[in-house]
């Protein structure tokens, strides 16, 4: 209808013009614009009033992302009296859950063992913490008796009296009091006597003495008794009842933990089933392992500590290895504050300095070989968080939830990274929070060089050659780096000076990473293990072999071809890797080619198959009898069927790696006859074709 209406044949336009106007209004209204495809069809394009929506959905999209956010940080907050003290019993239920099981297994009952394993637990707790009381009150009454020797410690701080340093302090004092008095006491201003008929000296009156301001103190009343014991026990009971409730909910969790599994599972569906299951599992095993681990190791550390503080002399070394213990189930700022309370004690107890440094140096060898040798070796597999999120972590739940935020920011987070890492809508939590790395050696690799820092790209070689070989390399990660490059070049999106960073960098690690083949004393340079480089193809020299290394089109596939002849040339094979022609029709003039010769394609995406086919094409037709591997690095554009195509269509062997090359040319290799005596073809030469 729309061309009918638009057609200047139409003899009577008039009685369309109506209909003319309202498609014309209704076109505008909308901004269509259309388009011809490849085929002739009409492509519609919804055009400037579908922006703002988009954009207005984005914003939405934003808005409701921060409202759902500082809702569930706000919910956090308010619900904390609830919180904290369910959150303490699920750790307590992890820690305790593998004996009630063990004592389950000997058929003693859900109920009964969950009793038992609490009463013993609570038990040891409660005998070690009247232990510890009796030592810290204990503390507390000997403080008196090291004021002296205190007092001593800080005196050897001052500098003495009659040293040039406490001379320049004191004039420096004195200065300062000249200065504040002057400030206070200003001089009287100057009386102007002239006129002298306008100057009249006025008496100055002091004030009465009943005007002066009198000094108020407020006293407050004496409390009541009821008041004093209020003020006694409010703390005593408030701190009774959450430990009650974490008791409660301890016992709870520990006799209905599989319903309470079971109630989980149905609120996320049944559809969910497999991933919940997992979700629990890896979660389970996450903070269980966490806790188990540092149970051990701070008992362990506490122990250690204990006997160290006792042989030295230290009072009390029991309470001070205890607390040293409790403390380092706070990160960073626990262990720090357990190994200062016997240092300061030992500055209050003893006169000499030497205890004080034996306590010093025996918490700091203790805290380090725990952390950097215990800890890793116990731990095995980690929690899963990095360094920095458990720093970040600890600050969040501390200002959330106080100092039991602080004990509970470990294993919150690893469950937040475990939901992240399973949930798709929570998948920034595993990025943010979790250790493993994000971005894949050749997106790190690729992204320092766009970065221009050829001293990192470097430094993740070295990383990546520690343990494979030299193929792996150039298969895993440089020939992935270049086809990024390619592709981003041919979307228009790399700017010259970039791409020839890049491609000049990668020349010159591969210059570099051949000279431990050629000199083995120099393998060191760069972490390259020669007999890993040699592991991919033979050893003895193969003289009469010579493979020809050709690029299909640009830098970047002549790159990849240097690599091929790099390792070719290391399995002992001749190779002649061939510069990019500046015309496809002069590829391998001047060249004589002989029965045994090998040529070698290399083609990088995203016009790797179109370019090594007609590359291809123009050899075979040159060269009927010549072998040709096709070398379509990283390629995945058409699948096997692409590659059977190309194969059958011009008689040629297609690989996808420089490892798949090498093989297939050693294989090539061993089915050809010899000697081989006299040339083939000579390019250029009409017998020859």
């Amino acid at each position: 209808m729309l061309a009918d209406i638009l057609s200047p044949s139409m003899p009577a336009a008039g009685k369309h013009l109506p209909k003319f106007d309202s498609a014309c209004a209704a076109i505008k209204r909308v901004s269509v614009a259309h388009a011809l495809d490849l085929s002739g069809n009409v492509v519609f394009q919804l055009g400037a009033d579908r922006a703002p929506l988009m954009e207005r959905s984005r914003n939405f999209s934003a808005s409701s992302f921060l409202v759902a956010f500082a809702t569930s940080i706000a919910a956090l907050y308010f619900a904390k009296p609830v919180l904290v003290p369910l959150s303490l019993s699920i750790l307590l239920a992890f820690l305790l859950t593998p004996s009630v099981k063990r004592l389950e297994a000997l058929r003693l009952g859900r109920i009964l063992s969950v009793i038992l394993v609490l009463v013993v637990s609570f038990s040891a707790i409660g005998g070690v913490g009247w232990i510890v009381a009796n030592q810290l009150i204990d503390v507390i009454n000997q403080l008196p008796n090291y004021t002296n020797n205190i007092h001593k410690k800080l005196e050897s701080f001052h500098s003495p009296h009659q040293g040039s340093l406490a001379q320049v302090t004191d004039s420096v004092q004195e200065l300062t009091k000249e200065l504040s008095a002057t400030s206070q006491n200003p001089p009287a201003a100057a009386v102007p006597r002239w006129p002298a008929e306008m100057q009249k000296e006025k008496p100055v009156l002091s004030p009465p003495s009943g005007d002066r301001p009198l000094k108020v103190e407020l006293v407050e009343a004496p409390p009541s008794a009821l008041q004093s014991l209020k003020n006694l026990l409010g703390p005593l009971l408030a701190s009774i009842s959450a430990a009650g409730t974490v008791v409660f909910f301890t016992v709870v969790i520990l006799i209905k933990r599989e319903d309470l599994r079971n109630r989980l599972l149905r609120l996320l569906g049944k559809r969910q089933l497999n991933t919940a299951t997992e979700a629990f599992d890896d979660a389970t095993r996450r903070v269980s392992r966490y806790l188990r681990m540092q149970f051990i190791v701070n008992a362990l550390f506490g122990s250690l500590m204990t006997i160290g503080l006792y042989f030295i002399g230290v009072p009390n070394a029991l309470l001070w290895g205890v607390l040293a213990g409790l403390l380092r189930f706070v990160p960073y700022i626990g262990p720090i504050i357990g190994g200062s309370l016997p240092f300061i004690l030992a500055l209050a107890v003893f006169e000499s300095w030497v205890q004080p440094i034996l306590c010093l140096s025996l918490f700091l060898v203790i805290e380090l070989t725990v952390a950097y040798v215990v800890e890793p070796w116990l731990y095995g597999a980690h929690t899963g968080i990095s360094s920095l999120a458990i720093l970040v972590a600890a600050v969040f739940w501390t200002a959330l939830w106080g100092p039991a935020g602080l004990v509970l920011s470990t294993p919150v987070t690893v469950c937040l990274v475990v939901l992240g890492s399973y949930a798709p809508q929570l998948e920034f939590l595993y990025v943010l929070l979790g250790d493993e790395p994000v971005l894949l050696a050749e997106a790190q690799f690729y992204q320092r060089l766009l970065a221009m820092d050829q001293l990192e790209a470097r430094t993740i070689i070295e990383s990546f050659l520690k343990d494979r070989p030299l193929v792996e390399l150039y298969d895993s990660v440089m020939i992935p780096a270049l086809s990024m490059a390619e592709e981003e070049r041919h979307k228009g999106a790399l700017d010259e000076a970039r791409e020839n960073f890049l491609i000049q960098s990668i020349n010159e690690f591969v210059a570099e990473l051949a000279e431990p083949a050629a000199q083995q004393p120099a393998a060191s340079e760069l972490s390259v293990d020669p007999p890993s480089i040699r592991s991919n193809g033979p050893v003895e020299p193969r003289g009469e072999v010579r493979v020809l290394c050709i690029p299909a089109n640009d830098r970047a596939d002549e790159s990849t071809a240097a690599m091929l002849a790099q390792l070719l040339e290391t399995a002992g094979y001749v190779t002649v890797p061939i510069p990019v022609p500046t015309s496809p029709t002069q590829v391998l003039e001047g060249f004589t080619l002989r029965e045994g010769d090998i040529v070698c394609i290399s083609a990088l995406p995203p016009f790797a198959l179109l370019n090594a086919r007609s590359l291809s094409k123009r050899l075979r037709a040159g060269f009927p009898k010549l072998r040709i591997v096709v070398g379509l690095w990283n390629f995945s554009g058409g699948g096997t069927k692409a590659e059977e195509r190309l194969e059958a269509a011009f008689a040629v062997e297609v690989v996808t790696s420089l490892a798949q090359a090498i093989e297939r040319i050693q294989t090539r290799v061993e089915s050809i006859p010899r000697p081989w005596t006299s040339p083939v073809c000579v390019p250029g030469d009409e017998a020859g074709t």
